[in-house]
C-alpha cells in the first residue's frame, strides 16, 4: 500500500471524527490545525472547479510552494526565422514582467448530521468536493472578473490593472462589436472568446449587420466565429459598466499558493449533533498582458 493511499485512508477517518487518524497525519496539518487534502482529490476538486468556474478552464492555472514573493512572466512579440547553417539564431523581441503575487485567503465552512458523517456509505468525500468546488469557484469567479485587489485578486474589469477599454458606446451596436473584435491583436483572436452574462447576450442576439444577417451564430454560440462564454458575474449594460470583453485568457494567470486545506470542528455544532468542515484555498489572480483581453464600457 503506497504512502499516499494511506495518507487518504487516514485523512477521511480524520474528517469523520477519528482523533486517533488525525494524530497519524497531524504533520501535514497547519497551526490550526487544517489538513492538505489528499492528492487524488485535489485532482477530483479541481476538475469540480472548472464546472464552476469559467476561468478555471480558460485561464492559465500556475501552482507554486512559496506562500509570498514575485512571478515573471514574458510576454513575447517575437517572431521565428528562417536561416542558413552556421547563421545566428536572430534574439525575439521579448519583454520579461515583474508581478508582485499575495496569497489571498478564500475560505468557507458547512456542516452535517453526525449520522451522515459516521455512516460509511456516505460519500463525504463526493459531497464535501462539490460543496467546496460550488462555493469557491464561485467566489474566484467574480474575484478574478470584479476583484479591487484589496484581500482578494484583481479583476480583468479593475480600471487599472485590467482589461484594455478599446470601444466606448452610449449602447451596443453591431458596429460596436466589431470594432471590440478589431482592437484585439490578430493573432490573439485565434485563441479568443467573448464572456457576458445573459442580459448583454439578449441584446447582442438581437443585432443584426447592414444585410440583416444575425450577428450572433445562434446554433454554435459564437459571435464572429469565436466561442462565447457566460458568466453571472458580469455586468448588466449599465452607464459606466463594462459588460461585454473579448481577448485571450490564457494571460490571466491563477496563481494557486496552497491547496485546499479542511479542518473537521466536532465541538462547535455538538449541541446540534452536528459536524462542522472548515475549509481555505490561497491564492491569486492577475492579468500579465492587459492588451489581450479588450473591453467595451458604456459610457457615463
Amino acid at each position: 500500500m503506497s504512502n499516499q493511499t494511506i495518507y487518504t485512508k487516514a485523512f477521511w477517518s480524520a474528517l469523520r471524527g477519528n482523533d486517533e487518524a488525525y494524530q497519524d497525519i497531524r504533520n501535514y496539518a497547519d497551526a490550526r490545525g487544517n489538513i492538505e487534502t489528499p492528492y487524488e482529490f485535489q485532482l477530483s476538486y479541481k476538475d469540480a472547479l472548472k464546472r464552476e468556474n469559467l476561468f478555471r478552464r480558460i485561464a492559465t492555472v500556475v501552482s507554486t510552494t512559496s506562500d509570498e514573493g514575485k512571478i515573471h512572466a514574458i510576454t513575447s512579440t517575437g517572431t521565428a526565422a528562417w536561416v542558413g547553417e552556421h547563421i545566428a539564431i536572430p534574439e525575439s523581441a521579448d519583454t520579461i514582467n515583474q508581478f508582485t503575487v499575495d496569497a489571498y485567503k478564500l475560505a468557507t465552512l458547512t456542516r452535517l448530521k453526525n449520522t451522515f458523517v459516521k455512516d460509511t456509505k456516505f460519500n463525504l468525500e463526493g459531497y464535501l468536493r462539490n460543496e467546496f468546488a460550488e462555493r469557491f469557484g464561485r467566489a474566484e469567479e467574480d474575484a478574478f472578473i470584479n476583484g479591487d485587489g484589496l484581500d482578494m485578486p484583481t479583476g480583468i474589469l479593475h480600471d487599472t490593472k485590467g482589461a484594455s477599454v478599446s470601444v466606448t458606446t452610449e449602447a451596443i451596436t453591431y458596429e460596436d462589436v466589431l470594432r471590440l473584435y478589431f482592437s484585439l491583436d490578430k493573432h490573439k483572436r485565434k485563441k479568443a472568446v467573448w464572456v457576458l452574462n445573459d442580459e448583454t447576450a439578449l441584446t447582442l442576439k438581437a443585432l443584426r449587420d447592414p444585410n440583416g444577417n444575425p450577428l450572433w451564430h445562434p446554433s454554435e454560440d459564437t459571435i464572429l466565429g469565436r466561442p462565447v462564454e457566460f458568466s453571472a458575474h458580469m455586468p448588466d449594460i449599465e452607464i459606466g459598466k463594462k459588460p461585454l470583453v473579448f481577448g485571450d485568457f490564457s494571460d490571466y494567470w491563477i496563481i494557486e499558493r496552497q491547496p485546499l486545506m479542511v479542518k473537521t470542528l466536532k465541538e462547535k455544532y455538538a449541541l446540534d449533533d452536528m459536524i462542522g468542515f472548515s475549509a481555505y484555498e490561497r491564492l491569486d489572480g492577475v492579468l500579465i498582458n492587459p492588451d489581450a483581453i479588450k473591453a467595451l464600457q458604456i459610457m457615463e
